[in-house]
C-alpha cells in the first residue's frame, strides 16, 4: 500500500488537514471503484495530530486576546497615572491654567491612543481566530463530504448485494 508523506512534519492545523487530504488523494485505488486503500496507522496518526493541534491553535488565539487585554490595561494604567499626575500639578499650578489644560489634553490623547491600540489588537486577534476557524471549517467540510460520499457508495453496494440472491435458493426445507 502506497503512503503519502508530507515533507517534514506538518505543524499547523491547516497543514495537518492538508496532509490527511493528501493521504486520501494519493491512496491506492480499488479496481472498478471509487474506493481507495489508506494506511490506517498513518491516517489515524495524522488525525491524532489534528486533535492535538486544535488546542494549540485555540490557545494561541487566547494568548493573542490576553496580550490585547494586557496592553489595554497597561494603557489605562498609564493614562490614569498621567491624569492623576496632571490633576496634582493642576492643583499646585492653579495660576498656570494653560499648563493644566495641556496636561489634560495630553492625557486624553494618550488614553485615546491606548484605546485605539487595544481595538486594533482585538481586531487582529479576532481576524486571526476567524481565519483559522474558517480554514478548519472548510477542511472539515471537505472531509465530511468525502465520508458522506463513501458511505453512500457503501450503502448502495450493500443494497445491491441484498437484492441479488443466488438462483435456485428456495430457502430452508421443512
Amino acid at each position: 500500500m502506497a503512503t503519502h508523506e508530507a515533507p517534514g512534519t506538518p505543524e499547523g492545523l491547516t497543514e495537518l488537514l492538508d496532509a490527511v487530504i493528501g493521504v486520501v488523494e494519493h491512496a491506492r485505488a480499488m479496481p472498478m471503484s471509487a474506493s481507495v486503500l489508506v494506511n490506517r496507522v498513518e491516517l489515524l496518526g495524522l488525525l491524532d495530530q489534528v486533535k492535538l493541534a486544535m488546542p494549540d491553535q485555540l490557545s494561541r488565539a487566547d494568548e493573542l486576546l490576553a496580550e490585547a487585554d494586557e496592553v489595554k490595561q497597561a494603557a489605562r494604567a498609564e493614562a490614569e497615572r498621567i491624569v492623576s499626575g496632571a490633576k496634582k500639578r493642576a492643583a499646585a499650578l492653579v495660576a498656570k491654567e494653560p499648563v493644566v489644560a495641556a496636561a489634560e489634553a495630553r492625557a486624553t490623547a494618550i488614553i485615546a491612543q491606548g484605546d485605539a491600540a487595544v481595538a486594533a489588537l482585538m481586531r487582529e486577534a479576532d481576524d486571526y481566530c476567524d481565519r483559522r476557524l474558517a480554514d478548519f471549517e472548510i477542511d472539515l467540510g471537505r472531509i465530511s463530504a468525502q465520508v458522506t460520499a463513501g458511505r453512500a457508495k457503501l450503502a448502495a453496494r450493500l443494497s445491491d448485494n441484498i437484492r441479488v440472491a443466488p438462483v435456485g435458493d428456495a430457502g430452508p426445507t421443512a
